[in-house]
């Protein structure tokens, strides 16, 4: 099944951003971040699914809180650890609400990141101590796993980008970037892997890996995946055209019975295009 994921479009309500893609045709909507708290917000959405026919997934830093943080389960910081852990709970919450059976959270990091960084370049900043870290993020995976009642608990892989890794010198400030990532956490805790292959272009090429190699290891491990476009270099979130290194490089596995969500960025016209271009490229269907 394609998905879409709502940060495609902009608005501050994700109330409009829902309502403008399935006023455009699309019915399966991924909710992430990039929207503000509102009260009223989940009915706004529940109203939006039965008008619509709407099938939702809940990702990440989504249902907005009303004071923004870095969500990070492995977070020595004892607030924002506490406020990661009530996230996601309301998160899992939400998707039994809404009728989603999967809820992915990124992967934790080894250092804390100020919210104006999210996404971009990000200081270099002291890492914390590994193994604590990772004790931490998986006691706390494992607290919710217990509690997430029929929702799947899926975890993704963090992008490095080339930027990033000059800033650390070498150094890992994040989990799961890379196939040795993933054994390290599986090594520790029983968790679905949600494969962003967007993320592992720019991580695999930033840590000096062969993507495709790292594809063959990870592909098969996932039945829920990530798709957008960019220049190997960093997190773009592009859309699709006919001529994608990366959309060449998915034909070559059979994606047909994986959740898919696209996280392509630009007009309707745009993302319409992009849309077709997987469906037909890939075999992917609604």
């Amino acid at each position: 099944m394609l998905y879409l994921s709502s940060a495609c479009v902009k608005h501050e309500k994700i109330k409009d951003s829902v309502e403008e893609l399935a006023a455009n045709g699309f019915k399966n909507i991924e909710l992430s971040g990039g929207t503000k708290y509102y009260p009223g917000c989940e009915q706004d959405l529940l109203k939006l699914q039965e008008q619509y026919g709407l099938n939702y997934l809940v990702h990440n830093y989504f249902p907005p809180p009303q004071e923004d943080f870095v969500l990070n389960l492995a977070s020595r910081n004892e607030e924002t650890y506490q406020k990661s852990l009530r996230h996601c709970r309301r998160a899992i919450a939400l998707s039994r609400k809404l009728g989603a059976r999967k809820f992915g959270l990124h992967a934790g990091f080894f250092i804390e990141v100020k919210i104006e960084e999210i996404g971009k370049n990000i200081s270099s900043a002291r890492l914390a101590d590994q193994e604590k870290a990772m004790r931490h993020f998986c006691e706390a995976f494992n607290s919710l796993k217990e509690t997430s009642q029929g929702v799947e608990l899926y975890l993704e892989n963090n992008v490095m980008s080339l930027t990033n890794r000059k800033n650390f010198q070498g150094q890992r400030p994040f989990m799961l970037m890379d196939h040795d990532g993933y054994l390290d956490l599986k090594d520790r805790i029983e968790f679905k892997l949600l494969l962003d292959v967007a993320h592992l272009n720019v991580s695999a090429r930033s840590l000096g890996l062969d993507l495709i190699g790292q594809l063959n290891k990870m592909m098969p491990l996932s039945d829920y995946v990530h798709l957008s476009d960019n220049d190997g270099w960093h997190d773009q979130s592009r859309c699709f055209s006919e001529n994608s290194g990366i959309l060449n490089i998915l034909k070559n596995y059979d994606l047909k019975n994986k959740v898919i969500t696209s996280e392509t960025c630009g007009s309707i016209s745009d993302i319409k295009l992009s849309q077709s271009i997987l469906k037909q490229s890939l075999g992917i269907k609604e």
